[in-house]
């Protein structure tokens, strides 16, 4: 569709395609990551203000990607700003580079949250979240190798990125994937030692990780595929039981879903345990931020005083590889962990979180009586304040069955959105914020009305 140069889209966002002219003569794709690009160029932005987004071109949209989730109070949000701005005034610096007391406020917080959390460790993304708590993993066990499901994303790192979108033809069988990379530059080490798991399909998990147990020693998993086909309940129960049993780490990634759901997080709303949580997104209040929370004894082997600063050339043991060492100048940054408690406080007032999933399954069941109207097969699937608009009535539990979905139209579709004011990336998920009111959802009902009607 956007091939036509006279398409509306294209002629809204005329400064958003020069800027793209501009930023790809010296940024790579012309784009900071590669996830904000989409064809034939994204759309740049140029101010936020809660549930809306506005760009070059002075075009407004109901912004339902919120930085992939992270901005759960929309836009410039006033009791996170002022947090942000007294933090810097009060303290007169940006960063002390030294201890400082909202770390362990923060941490207190977060245990209270999770009870699976008893320490934490704070990062500066998610990425690094879930490349620290692998390599708490491996050292815990002593075995080097990891599990992870098909089709889950833990970040941009050699030991994750592989089997996130794999083509099916070279997956291998359903019950027993193959390890695809995802992504050039990944060393054959790291496919050989990532064994690949089948989603929400107990059996075939557990008989490949009997037959591994001895070299696995993390597992790592969403405990919602992409965001938005969550685990079985009792899938996640039996493996919890399993992966104790094989002394396995259990590492539940809630990167994405931490502070989404009504309890707080997707293992509140289960019940289950892991030995290790991820967090970011949300937990930064719109600034980077990642933590690393667990058991004690396993995350106390991050502790200096076991002689674990390698760089202060006083280690207390003569071999490196006894220690475990985790640094970063701008972990638990105090403005970032300002932000971060400034959101969890509003979070934790009366019907704040009830009231944000009330509306998130009013969009839900709108947009489906939508479809239902204009004959187009389609479900909404998600959990808490995040879901995706998957077109197949097919039943979808893991990555394979989004094959059945008809993802041509579902472009089709959001393109047609953007043009309307509906701010997705196309076939991304959508995150609803507390700021997105009942106007924002009946107006975007309207847009999806308006947008199948040309395809429908």
């Amino acid at each position: 569709m956007l091939e036509n140069e006279t398409s509306e889209l294209i002629n809204k966002t005329k400064k958003s395609r020069a800027y793209f002219e501009r930023a790809r003569k010296v940024i790579p794709g012309g784009v900071a990551a590669n996830i904000k690009y989409f064809p034939p160029y994204p759309i740049t932005m140029e101010k936020g203000h809660g549930s809306k987004l506005y760009d070059l071109d002075g075009n407004e949209y109901i912004d339902y990607l919120l930085c992939n989730g992270a901005l759960i109070f929309g836009h410039g949000y006033p009791e996170i700003i002022s947090a942000v701005e007294a933090q810097m005034e009060t303290t007169g610096t940006t960063i002390f580079g030294t201890p400082h007391c909202l770390e362990a406020q923060m941490a207190e917080k977060i245990i209270d949250f999770f009870p699976s959390i008893e320490s934490v460790r704070f990062t500066n993304s998610g990425t690094e979240a879930t490349l620290l708590a692998t390599r708490l993993a491996f050292a815990y066990t002593g075995k080097p190798k990891i599990a992870k499901f098909e089709g889950h994303y833990h970040g941009g790192f050699d030991r994750v990125l592989i089997s996130v979108n794999p083509d099916i033809s070279e997956a291998g069988q359903e019950s027993s994937p193959n390890a695809i990379p995802d992504s050039k530059g990944i060393p054959d080490y790291y496919v050989k030692n990532t064994v690949i798991l089948p989603f929400n399909d107990y059996e075939a998990t557990e008989k490949i990780l009997r037959e591994h147990s001895d070299e696995i020693g993390a597992l790592i998993m969403e405990p919602i595929l992409g965001g938005f086909i969550p685990a079985d309940k009792l899938f996640m129960e039996k493996l919890r039981v399993l992966t104790n049993q094989l002394n396995i780490v259990l590492i539940m990634d809630e990167v994405k879903t931490g502070f989404r759901m009504l309890s707080g997080s997707v293992q509140g709303e289960f019940n289950i345990k892991p030995d290790i949580t991820t967090l970011g997104k949300v937990l930064g209040g719109g600034f980077p931020i990642g933590a690393v929370g667990g058991k004690k004894e396993i995350m106390n082997m991050l502790s200096p005083t076991n002689g674990a600063d390698i760089l202060a050339g006083e280690s207390k043991s003569k071999n490196k590889t006894d220690i475990l060492f985790h640094s970063g100048t701008y972990n638990g940054h105090p403005v970032v962990l300002k932000a971060g408690l400034a959101t969890i406080t509003e979070l934790g007032e009366k019907d704040v979180m009830k009231n944000l999933i009330d509306h998130t399954m009013l969009l839900r069941k709108k947009l489906e009586a939508v479809y239902r109207k204009h004959d187009i097969p389609m479900q909404t699937i998600g959990m808490g304040s995040i879901f995706n608009v998957v077109l197949t009535d097919h039943p979808v539990h893991n990555y394979r069955d989004m094959a059945y979905a008809n993802m041509n139209l579902r472009k089709e579709i959001d393109y047609k959105l953007l043009e309307l004011g509906i701010y997705v990336k196309p076939l991304t998920r959508y995150s609803v914020s507390c700021v997105h009111d009942i106007d924002d959802i009946n107006k975007t009902v309207e847009a999806h009305e308006i947008a199948l009607s040309y395809f429908s």
